[in-house]
């Protein structure tokens, strides 16, 4: 075994390990996501093109500069396109797209956590050879993936109907009240929504390496004392990603608004987010394995076994 995955790692040294690994094999990382995404991206701006959007820049209302500027970031154009044959086909074409990008993005993610699995073991690997292993995986990658959305979209909009049903009828009682009451119940369900997603969340680590087809008690099991961390971890990972984002979508859109120059470069910005995301998963899930289920362990056997 790698000596980095042989010991548990605390709050920040996950955070370390994570942007070490992601920087010293972002090559590998970032052609994994190229390779599966890159063919979507790049008929997503044909699409665009041909919907008459233009590649540099696409100006947006306003007949003085600042007004253009916030137009931009608003993401305003200057005229609204007749709804015609072609803007038709370009809605459904990007719809595909989209509908392609949701079931080749986990397939991307699982090779990631492949290849880090890969050096964890000390094991050789090529860019193609992860990518294989993770469309091997692809069925139950896909229905694990749809299984969490499902889960995540009822926990999520049964929470927000109770609260706007309980605040509503005591708003009428008391508006003051039903307010505060509001606050307090949106404060606590996304507590416990949060939490149990957290809990839930490391399914795909499993599914990824072939350990499960579903993976939900496994990860309920693996998160088992360290939900908090775990959940600090992704907000950090999430902080970091949006402040890159933000930093370098606002100036593009700002200045060349909705072209599809800005497309192609946000694209590029979200395989790089996911990168620092993916690796960041995989170094939690490793680390909560060697904590919980003592893969170093398993790992000396098989490699003494193999020896002999």
């Amino acid at each position: 075994m790698n000596s980095q995955f042989n010991q548990p790692k605390g709050f920040g040294e996950i955070l370390d390990h994570t942007f070490r690994l992601s920087k010293k094999r972002f090559s590998h990382f970032f052609m994994i996501l190229l390779i599966l995404m890159g063919p979507i991206y790049i008929l997503e701006a044909l699409i665009q093109l041909i919907g008459g959007t233009g590649f540099f820049r696409e100006v947006g209302i306003g007949d003085t500069w600042y007004e253009q500027f916030l137009s931009n970031i608003e993401g305003t154009t200057e005229t609204v396109p007749e709804f015609d044959g072609a803007a038709l086909g370009a809605l459904l074409g990007v719809i595909v797209l989209g509908i392609v990008s949701i079931i080749l993005f986990p397939v991307a993610e699982a090779a990631i956590i492949l290849v880090v699995d890969h050096i964890r073991k000390n094991e050789e690997y090529t860019v193609g050879s992860v990518i294989k292993e993770a469309f091997k995986r692809f069925w139950p990658i896909l229905g694990s993936t749809i299984l969490f959305a499902l889960i995540t979209f009822g926990f999520i909009t049964i929470p927000i109907i109770i609260i706007s049903l309980i605040a509503g009828i005591t708003s009428v009682i008391n508006p003051i009240i039903g307010i505060l009451l509001g606050i307090l119940l949106f404060i606590g369900f996304a507590v416990f929504v949060i939490y149990f997603l957290t809990r839930w969340s490391l399914y795909f680590g499993f599914v990824a390496v072939g350990e499960e087809s579903i993976g939900f008690g496994r990860s309920w099991n693996l998160t088992k004392g360290r939900t908090w961390v775990i959940i600090g971890l992704f907000i950090i990972f999430w902080l970091i990603n949006s402040i890159i984002s933000f930093a370098v979508q606002l100036p593009f859109a700002a200045i060349l608004g909705n072209s599809v120059l800005v497309s192609i470069i946000i694209n590029l910005i979200t395989l790089i987010t996911t990168v620092i995301f993916s690796v960041g998963y995989a170094v939690i899930f490793f680390d909560l394995k060697l904590r919980n289920e003592a893969d170093d362990l398993h790992d000396m056997i098989e490699d003494y076994q193999d020896k002999e």
